[in-house]
Parts: structure tokens; sequence; C-alpha cells
């Protein structure tokens, strides 16, 4: 490849989709999703063969970040595979109130351009939605539609709840999602239209 093609290589300019924000955070679309008796699997238990099960599953990500950076790197790689399933969730890269706000943004833009990028190639995506502190509000909700289906994680809530109800609050104003998948025991004061997930049973391996 010619320094020419590569400064023109669409994955290295990553710009293809529309975004949203003063950051081009790109969008991912709002898509119907059926959310009737569904489960979901790790990325990590996911398999090449097909299997009848796969077809009520979702793919989550709530796992740690080294697991699933390809998906960034590499879109193309994962596509075949992720197609049995019903739904996949957007890559949850880590936003730690520790990072840097430069990294925090990185997280969020890749997640959403990634979950573009599956779109635009047939598979149905829906929008993991994370935040750290409030100063990450001003850009972990962009790239999403209004009225969207969401996902939010559970794990590790629990050591703050003010501050994830925070920006639980603050993502339902931003974003009025149509449905939330929440992985795991929700608190009591989430408002909106929520579909939990067991967080034991999707730990399950994909057989």
């Amino acid at each position: 490849m010619t320094s020419k093609e590569f400064r023109n290589d669409p994955l290295f300019l990553r710009n293809s989709f529309v975004s949203q924000g003063k950051l081009g955070i790109p969008i991912i679309k709002k898509q119907n999703v059926d959310l009737n008796n569904i489960d979901l699997i790790s990325i990590n238990d996911t398999r090449l063969r097909e299997n009848k099960a796969n077809k009520k599953r979702g793919v989550h990500f709530f796992v740690d970040d080294y697991r699933f950076e390809n998906t960034y790197r590499r879109p193309n790689t994962l596509i075949n595979r992720l197609k049995q399933y019903r739904f996949v969730l957007s890559p949850d890269f880590s936003l730690y109130s520790e990072m840097q706000p430069w990294r925090q943004i990185e997280s969020v833009a890749h997640s959403r351009w990634v979950g573009a990028y599956w779109q635009k190639h047939g598979l149905i995506v829906v929008p993991t939605v994370s935040w750290s502190a409030g100063s990450s509000f001003e850009f972990c909700f962009d790239g999403i539609e209004k009225g969207s289906v969401v996902a939010v994680g559970m794990p590790g809530s629990k050591k703050d709840m003010i501050r994830f109800m925070r920006g639980y609050n603050t993502m339902i104003e931003k974003i009025e999602p149509s449905s939330i998948i929440v992985f795991g025991l929700p608190f009591a004061q989430m408002q909106g239209n929520l579909v939990t997930v067991d967080y034991i049973e999707s730990k399950r391996r994909d057989e």
C-alpha cells in the first residue's frame, strides 16, 4: 500500500459514518430489536458453529477490554460469527474516571464506530452505554439516536450507586430509550422499560 492509499484508507480515516456532536462521534442507528425471551452470551463464549439457541441470544462485551480490542482494529474478524445471533451489543470499552478525558472519548468513539460498522454489514446492534464522572456526560451519550434500545451493565455499579444513577438519569433524559437491556440486577430507582438479563445465567458456555 502506498502512502497515498494509506492516507485515504477508510479504516485509517474512520469517517464513513454520520456523526454527532462537536467530537464527530459515529452514530449507531436506531433499529427494531426483538426483546422477547432474550438471553445474553459473552463474546468469550461465542462459537463459529451455529446453534438453534443462538437465534434468541444477544452477544455482550461486559468483559475485560483485552478480550475484544481487535473489534476496532479488525472489525471484520467477528462478523460471520456474530451474524448467527439475534443481535449484538456494541463493545463496552472501559470508561473510568481515572482515565484522561482523551482516553474516555476514545473508548466511546471506538464503541460507536464498531457498532456503526457492524450495522453496515447487516448486524442488529444495540448501543452499550457507560459513563464515568459528570464531565463524561458531554460526550458519552453521543452517537445514539433518540428512542433507541440501549444496554447498560450493572457489574461494578454497586460501588457507587449515586454516581451510577446520576449518569443513568442523564442517559434517560438525553436518549429517551425505548427499552434498556440491563445486564445484572437493576437498582430499584432505575426508571424506564427495563429488560433484565441474569448475569450468572449468561456465564454458561455456548454449546
